[in-house]
């Protein structure tokens, strides 16, 4: 420690009591290290404030002392989000912020602090029968809202009702002065946080920004009455432009709460995660998520029947739920989608995948590592449907050109494809290796899981080097193509590929909150 970062840390302590300042050398390594990379240095300090007040004054104090800060959530980046650029560095964990402050079921909106998990928001409003539309992420048991609201989240719900920001009514954001300001009606005099657009939707301008702008500390999103029925499908295609085609053409049809499509490799990996036979506990949850006994005992029965060798190995697949009012409501979507499936060669399987997702949607993260230890990083482009297949041939004719290459390092790949509400394609190639593990990879995961997976690999710099190269030239690829991406972090270019007057409106909005550019220096590329 320099006399500087005493001198902060001293500071920090007095604000926030020391028990909330951590300066632990493993420590601020973990927190500071994503899933994909471990930045040059790690933060000088990490701190976990318990209320807003106290965290606004703890920014304000390390931006007059010349030091960037950085928000984490549950720390599920892979794109180095909030690996810190300079040794100089405060990193905010925001979760001890993890209170929900108001459900307003007459309202249709919930108030939750930034470091509550979409998991701990989705088993507060189930017992109200109420739920969030977009409802979390895989990661959701971990997972925060004001990360998930920084780096676009999406999955569970996403397919009809798109990302998180879309559920979005309002926030509280700590900008670098340490300035509280709130976004949406919530901001006006005797307002109250139930709307979002009355003038300029300065909510917007928050979300996706990976804390560039300001640190979130509360977020308003908007309720639904929670579907009482839910109906599965699974389809396989023969080829990957045949999957294409129908997971758009199911997505236009908006019938799909979640629809998504798994290449060959990764339907082998997730039918041997959900180990249907074997797991007691989400067999239960199927049968008692029916609506009703007699229809739980039979879904559980044929779910576990299917077991998981029904699926030939070299088969892309859709899988898709449907919910509604009334089992006939959610049967009439499903028969809709078989149709669409059916004219692009689909066959339907057993839908053990999208029944055990649902069934217990928010699992431990024992997947932050592949199923035989091996290392990932995920990328991800969106585009409109239209341009899916030519997103997607781009991008495996550039995997393809470097095949040789991967195989000698022992790199390989799986696929995901995701509807993102009924007007966008995603497309997720994941880059996988065996590699040294990171400090998220060994605290994560449950502890008889890691032992299951044996011994921690050997450091691979060399196939390191190899994936960095190539996820730098596909994401070059996905901005030649005008896709969106989530998770921006430190990796997208995101600004370099803006037009020129958008940017400059950008690098002004940044001046205006952050003048010394020291909240998440890098991130956006600013």
């Amino acid at each position: 420690m320099t006399a500087a970062n005493d001198r902060i840390v001293d500071t920090l302590k007095e604000i926030l009591g020391a028990e909330a300042v951590i300066t632990d050398d493993a420590e601020r390594a973990f927190y500071s290290t994503d899933v994909y990379s471990a930045p040059p240095a790690p933060s000088a300090a990490v701190i976990r404030p318990k209320d807003v007040a106290s965290l606004a004054k703890a920014i304000g104090a390390a931006t007059q002392a010349g030091y960037a800060v950085i928000g984490r959530g549950g720390g599920m980046s892979y794109t180095n989000g909030y690996a810190p650029r300079r040794a100089d560095t405060i990193t905010v964990d925001v979760a001890a912020l993890n209170k929900i402050i108001e459900i307003s079921a007459e309202g249709m909106y919930i108030t939750v602090q930034a470091g509550v998990t979409w998991k701990q928001i989705y088993d507060a409003l189930n017992p109200l029968g109420l739920r969030l539309p977009f409802f979390g992420t895989f990661s959701g048991i971990k997972a925060t809202v004001g990360g998930g609201l920084s780096q676009g989240a999406l999955f569970m719900g996403t397919a009809r009702y798109g990302q998180g920001a879309d559920i979005l009514l309002g926030l509280e954001v700590v900008l670098a002065d340490g300035t509280r300001t709130r976004t949406g009606q919530a901001a006006f005099k005797n307002g109250k946080p139930f709307y979002r657009t009355y003038g300029p939707d300065l909510t917007g301008v928050f979300t996706h920004d990976g804390g560039a702008f300001g640190i979130k500390t509360e977020a308003t999103l908007r309720l639904i009455e929670a579907p009482q029925a839910q109906d599965y499908g699974s389809f396989v295609f023969p080829t990957i432009e045949s999957t294409i085609d129908a997971l758009a053409d199911i997505a236009r049809s908006g019938a799909a709460e979640e629809a998504y499509a798994f290449d060959p490799a990764s339907t082998q990996k997730n039918l041997r995660f959900h180990d249907i036979v074997a797991d007691f506990k989400t067999l239960m949850k199927v049968i008692g998520g029916q609506g009703g006994i007699l229809r739980g005992l039979k879904e559980g029965a044929k779910l576990a029947l299917a077991g998981r060798d029904f699926v030939e190995d070299n088969v892309y697949s859709i899988h898709v739920v449907c919910a509604g009012r009334t089992m006939e409501a959610a049967k009439a979507d499903l028969d809709e989608i078989r149709k669409r499936a059916a004219k692009h060669g689909g066959a339907e399987i057993p839908n053990s995948i999208p029944k055990a997702t649902r069934a217990n949607p928010f699992q431990p993260l024992n997947g932050v590592l592949g199923p035989q230890g091996d290392r990932w990083a995920a990328l991800n482009a969106k585009v409109a449907h239209q341009d899916a297949r030519k997103l997607v041939a781009a991008g495996e004719a550039l995997l393809a050109r470097h095949k040789a290459e991967m195989d000698a390092h022992g790199i390989f790949m799986t696929r995901l494809f995701i509807a993102l509400s009924n007007h966008a394609f995603s497309y997720e190639p994941v880059f996988h290796w065996f590699d040294e593990w990171l400090p998220i990879h060994k605290r994560t995961p449950e502890p008889a899981h890691l032992k299951k997976l044996g011994d921690e690999p050997q450091p691979n710099p060399a196939a390191r080097a190899v994936v960095h190269r190539i996820r730098a030239e596909m994401t070059q690829l996905f901005a030649d193509h005008g896709a969106s991406s989530n998770q921006i972090g430190k990796l997208y270019p995101y600004l370099d590929s803006l037009e020129a007057p958008t940017a400059g409106l950008i690098r002004a909005f940044k001046t205006a909150v952050d003048p010394d550019g020291q909240l998440n220096p890098g991130v956006l590329g600013l």
